[in-house]
C-alpha cells in the first residue's frame, strides 16, 4: 500500500568520505542562515570555495581519525526505520540534509514519486535556531511547495523526548562506581550571541531542555552547561566548553559526565570534539574520569517522541 504521508527527517548531514569533506564546506559556506555575510551569487560562492579549501585539510584529518566519514546518515536511516515503525501503516520516513546527500529536494521527490499526499518536516534540532532550524525549512518549503506540508520545528521541552535525553545521562552516571560524585557538563553546539540579542529562541530553549532533564536526575545532581565548536571571531554563547572543563578541574571536579545536549546523533561535535578534542583537555586539567554519555542516535524512545510530534502536529495540537 503507498504511503499518504511523508515524513522528511531534517538536518545539517555530514561527508561520507574524506574526498566529500571540502565539497561538503563548501555548501556549509555557501548556506546563508548559517554564515551571515552580505554576499550574494558569486561573490558568495567565491568564499565558500576559499574557506573550504582552507579549512577542508583539517577537517580531513579529524574525519580520518573517526573512520573516514560522519556517521549521520546511517544513523538518521535508522531513526527514520524506527519512526516508520512507531508510526505505523500509511506512512514512510525520508532523510533529507541541507548539506550533503540526500538532499532535502530529493527525499520531497522521492516521497511525491512514492505516492505521499502529504509531508511532515520534522526538525533534527529539537531547539530552534535561525541558522539550523530555519535553514531546513527554507529548503523543505521550496522543494514541497504544492503539496501540503506539516511542521515539527521544536520540541526542547517535549515530555518523550527529554525522557530519552535522560535516559542517555542515567547511562551514563551508571560508568562511574559512584555517580553522585560525577559532574554533569550540558555541552551545547555553540551560536553567535548576536543571533541570541536578533530575538532567537536558541539559548532559551537549550536551558529549558537542560532544566527538563534535570528534573529527572536525582535531587542534588551536580551541573553546569556550556557550548562547543565555536567558529570565527565573532563573540559565541559562553561558557565555551573548551574553556570551562579547566575551569572544573580548578574548582575540584575530579569525575565528568560530558552530555551532548541539542544533538540527536552522533557526528564530528561528538565524536572527535567531545571524545578526543575535550578529552585531552580534561585529562591535561586534572580530570581523573571523563565520559562521554551516548547521543540519543536510534534511541527507541527518541523515534517514539518523534512519532507523538508527528501525530500531535498533524491534528494541530502544539
Amino acid at each position: 500500500m503507498a504511503p499518504h504521508t511523508g515524513v522528511v527527517l531534517l538536518n545539517l548531514g555530514g561527508p561520507d568520505s574524506l574526498e566529500a569533506v571540502e565539497p561538503y564546506l563548501v555548501n556549509l559556506f555557501s548556506d546563508p542562515f548559517l554564515i551571515r555575510l552580505p554576499l550574494r551569487g558569486a561573490p558568495r560562492r567565491w568564499f565558500a570555495r576559499w574557506v573550504a579549501r582552507k579549512r577542508a585539510p583539517h577537517a580531513r584529518k579529524l574525519y580520518a581519525e573517526i573512520g573516514g566519514r560522519s556517521p549521520i546518515l546511517p544513523i538518521t536511516e535508522r531513526q527514520a526505520r524506527q519512526l516508520e515503525q512507531e508510526l505505523g501503516p500509511g506512512y514512510r520516513a525520508y532523510v533529507g540534509f541541507s548539506a550533503w546527500t540526500p538532499y532535502i529536494r530529493d527525499a520531497v521527490a522521492q516521497a511525491r514519486a512514492d505516492g505521499c499526499r502529504k509531508i511532515v518536516g520534522v526538525s533534527l534540532f529539537p531547539q530552534w535556531c535561525s541558522a539550523t532550524t530555519e535553514s531546513v525549512f527554507f529548503d523543505l518549503r521550496k522543494a514541497a511547495a504544492g503539496t501540503p506540508l506539516v511542521e515539527v520545528d521544536h520540541y526542547p521541552d517535549d515530555a518523550t523526548y527529554l525522557d530519552a535525553l535522560s535516559s542517555t545521562v542515567r547511562e551514563g552516571l551508571r560508568r562511574f562506581e559512584n555517580p553522585q560524585e560525577a559532574h554533569v557538563l550540558f555541552s551545547a553546539h555553540g551560536v553567535p550571541q548576536s543571533l541570541i540579542r536578533r530575538g532567537d529562541p536558541y539559548e532559551r530553549e537549550i536551558h529549558a531542555t537542560v532544566q527538563g532533564v534535570l528534573q529527572r536526575l536525582p535531587a542534588g545532581q551536580k551541573w553546569s552547561l556550556s557550548y562547543q565548536s565555536k567558529v570565527g571571531p565573532v563573540k559565541w554563547l559562553e561558557p565555551a566548553t573548551l574553556e570551562h572543563i579547566p575551569d572544573l578541574a580548578r574548582q575540584g571536579v575530579r569525575k565528568l559526565l560530558v552530555v551532548p545536549v541539542a544533538f540527536v546523533s552522533d557526528h564530528i561535535e561528538t565524536l572527535h570534539e567531545q571524545r578526543i578534542l575535550l578529552r585531552g583537555v580534561a585529562m591535561e586539567a586534572g580530570i581523573e574520569r571523563y565520559e562521554v554519555a551516548n547521543a540519543l542516535n536510534d534511541c527507541r524512545l527518541f523515534a517514539r517522541a518523534l512519532a507523538q510530534l508527528v501525530r500531535r502536529a498533524e491534528a494541530g495540537i502544539p
